[in-house]
């Protein structure tokens, strides 16, 4: 049985991304098989003439179109899973994105308008989600994103997202001193 071509399967009819351990669980292969055919498949993904490559979000991994084929066909098959953002949705998911966790009073006071709805709907998109009470007074739900936020975005990790600019760094920085 050629392991990496097991490992290749599971990933295909995956929808999102998997882990070590749950590839281990349906392929039957033990951590160092994974590891060693999750490199072949990579090696073999990143040749020339390959439309796919091994991505890996929020601790798991999954295959994907190559950047430049997603930007060909993303508006066709894109549609599906990105849905189109309102500025005001991805104002609000930014704030988010870069602050979590953060609550609707600090969103409010970065944005300057009620968040209450673009919350609602973010979290309709599974892109945000509750993280706990901040421990002020009053207990304040505190937001941050999803796994399918960094999946939607092709991102790793949060630490993946775009490094702000100094001048948006400083209005995150002075919106939050105001608070």
């Amino acid at each position: 049985m050629d392991k990496t071509a097991l490992i290749e399967t599971i990933l295909y009819l995956e929808s999102d991304p998997i882990d070590d351990a749950a590839l281990g669980r349906i392929s039957g292969l033990t951590n160092e098989e994974i590891t060693q055919a999750l490199a072949d498949l990579g090696s073999r993904l990143g040749e020339a003439g390959c439309g796919m490559e091994l991505i890996h979000i929020g601790g798991g991994v999954m295959l994907s179109p190559k950047k430049e084929y997603w930007d060909i066909l993303k508006e066709h098959y894109g549609k599906k899973n990105e849905g189109r953002l309102s500025r005001a949705a991805m104002e609000t998911l930014s704030i988010i994105a870069y602050s979590q966790p953060i609550t609707r009073a600090e969103i409010k006071s970065i944005r300057g308008v009620e968040p209450d709805n673009m919350i609602r709907f973010l979290m309709e998109k599974n892109l945000i989600r509750e993280m706990g009470k901040k421990d002020v007074p009053g207990k304040p739900l505190q937001y941050g994103t999803t796994r399918e936020f960094l999946k939607v975005f092709r991102l790793g990790s949060i630490e993946d997202l775009p490094k702000l600019t100094e001048k948006e760094a400083d209005r995150f920085e002075l919106e939050n001193e105001i608070q």
